[in-house]
C-alpha cells in the first residue's frame, strides 16, 4: 500500500494569486475538457433540432430579409450606394456571433454555479465556450455571406489581406468585454438583467443596418468607443472594397486589449471568490 501511495501524483490546489492575468498554462492543460465542452453545447443546441445546422444558416438569412424589408425597403435607408441585402449581409454574419458570444460570456459564471462549487478547473473555461462554441454556427452561416457576394457578383480587392486581422478582432472584442461583465455579474446580479437591455439596443448602436458616414463628425468621436463599430466597419471594407475608416479601427485596436487585459486582471481577482459569492 505504501508503495502504491508513493506512486502517485501529488496535486496541490493552491488559492490563485490576488493580482494577475489569467494563467494560460492551465488553460492548455485543460485544452480536452474545453473541447468536450463546446461540443456538448453544440450537440444540444443542433443536434436535438429537426433543422440541426441549419437554423445556422437560417437565422442570419431571416435577419438579413427582415432587414431588407423594413430598413432597406420600408425606410430606405441610405446603404453607401449598393444593394441593400449585400450591405447588411456583411454586418450581420460578424454581429451575430460577436452578439451571441457577448451574452454568453456575460452570462457563463452565473449559468454555470452548481457546477462551479462543486469540482475545479480553471473559471476561464466557462468563458471560453461561448468563444469557441459560437465558431461553429459562424462558419456554416458564411455559406450565406458566400453566396450573397456572388449573387451581386463582388469581386475581390487587395484589403481582403486585412480580413485575419478584423476575424481576430470579432473574437476577442466580445470576449474582453464579456469578461468585465462575468466578473461583475459575480458580485452584482444586476449586470445580468442590465444586459437584456443592453442586447436589445447594442445593434441599434453599431453600423449594421445604416452606414457609419451618417453620424455627424461631432459624434462620431464618441460612437467609434464603441469597439464592435470597427469590427463591422472593417468587414465591409475588407469585402466590399470600401475605404478603411482609420479612427474606428485604431480605437478598437487600443481598446480591445486594453479590456481584455484589465478584465483579466480583475477576473483573476474575483476568482478566489466566486464559489463564496455566486
Amino acid at each position: 500500500m505504501s508503495n502504491i501511495s508513493k506512486d502517485l501524483p501529488v496535486i496541490t490546489i493552491d488559492s490563485v494569486r490576488s493580482w494577475g492575468v489569467i494563467d494560460l498554462r492551465e488553460l492548455i492543460a485543460y485544452r480536452d475538457l474545453l473541447f468536450f465542452m463546446v461540443w456538448r453545447n453544440v450537440k444540444v443546441t443542433y443536434a436535438q433540432s429537426v433543422g440541426g445546422f441549419a437554423w445556422a444558416v437560417i437565422q442570419p438569412a431571416f435577419q438579413i430579409i427582415v432587414f431588407t424589408v423594413i430598413f432597406g425597403g420600408l425606410l430606405e435607408l441610405d446603404s453607401d450606394g449598393m444593394p441593400y441585402p449585400l450591405f447588411t449581409t456583411v454586418a450581420v454574419i460578424p454581429w451575430a456571433y460577436m452578439s451571441g458570444t457577448l451574452s454568453g460570456t456575460s452570462s457563463a459564471l452565473v449559468h454555470n454555479a452548481g457546477m462551479l462549487a462543486k469540482i475545479y478547473f480553471p473559471r476561464a473555461i466557462f468563458l471560453l465556450n461561448p468563444v469557441f462554441g459560437n465558431l461553429i454556427p459562424f462558419l456554416i452561416s458564411l455559406v450565406v455571406l458566400f453566396a450573397v457576394l456572388v449573387y451581386y457578383q463582388v469581386g475581390l480587392t487587395q484589403q481582403i489581406f486585412m480580413l485575419p486581422v478584423f476575424l481576430l478582432l470579432m473574437i476577442l472584442t466580445p470576449l474582453s468585454i464579456g469578461i468585465w461583465l462575468s466578473s461583475l455579474a459575480i458580485r452584482f446580479r444586476d449586470v445580468n438583467i442590465a444586459m437584456g437591455m443592453l442586447m436589445r439596443t447594442l445593434i441599434y448602436l453599431v453600423p449594421v443596418m445604416y452606414p457609419s458616414d451618417q453620424i455627424s463628425e461631432g459624434l462620431r468621436q464618441w460612437y467609434i468607443l464603441n469597439p464592435f463599430v470597427g469590427v463591422i466597419e472593417g468587414f465591409r471594407s475588407c469585402l466590399l472594397g470600401q475605404p478603411y475608416h482609420y479612427d474606428s479601427l485604431l480605437t478598437c485596436l487600443i481598446i480591445t486589449p486594453v479590456l481584455l487585459i484589465t478584465g483579466s486582471i480583475y477576473f483573476r481577482r474575483m476568482e478566489r471568490v466566486i464559489v463564496d459569492v455566486i
